[in-house]
């Protein structure tokens, strides 16, 4: 079986964390288990879209501010990654966006950033909690994400 080919990234992403791998992310044949890359996506997640709901940085807003709700989620794997190992994660926003939805991308590497391991997808739906429906992007974050928004094509999806 040959690797995939995956486009080595061109431009760092606004978002990024170093997730080093303990030993307790790791699956039976002890490399990092693929249910672990979605707690790695939440992460990123917040600290891409948190900052956009207030001037104050988290965790200093309140958690009625929050008003978006995951419809889908996704990973797909590329290479194994080791005990010990660090990886870098970043995370962006698609183009285009919707009215009430947009989707953020994930893209996770190593060895300074060349070589891709897995590359994420989510779909996030903008939501009033209170009425239990799903509301239009605000304006604001609209204008900020679309900023930072990226052909998920060029990105191998």
């Amino acid at each position: 079986m040959t690797a995939p080919i995956v486009p080595e990234p061109t431009v760092p992403w606004p978002t990024q964390r170093r997730f080093y791998i303990e030993y307790r992310y790791l699956d039976v044949l002890e490399h990092l288990n693929h249910a672990t890359y979605f707690g790695f996506m939440e992460t990123l997640r917040c600290e891409y879209y948190l900052p956009l709901l207030s001037n104050s940085p988290p965790p200093h807003f309140h958690p009625s501010q929050l008003d978006i709700i995951i419809a889908e989620a996704s990973c797909r794997y590329f290479a194994p990654v080791l005990y010990g190992e660090e990886i870098l994660g970043e995370v962006t926003v698609a183009r285009p966006l919707g009215r009430t939805s947009f989707v953020l991308l994930y893209r996770f590497s190593r060895k300074g950033g060349k070589e891709v391991v897995a590359r994420g997808r989510s779909v996030v739906v903008c939501y009033d909690y209170a009425k239990g429906e799903k509301k239009a992007i605000p304006e604001d974050r609209r204008r900020a994400m679309e900023r930072h928004a990226v052909d998920p094509a060029s990105e191998g999806w």
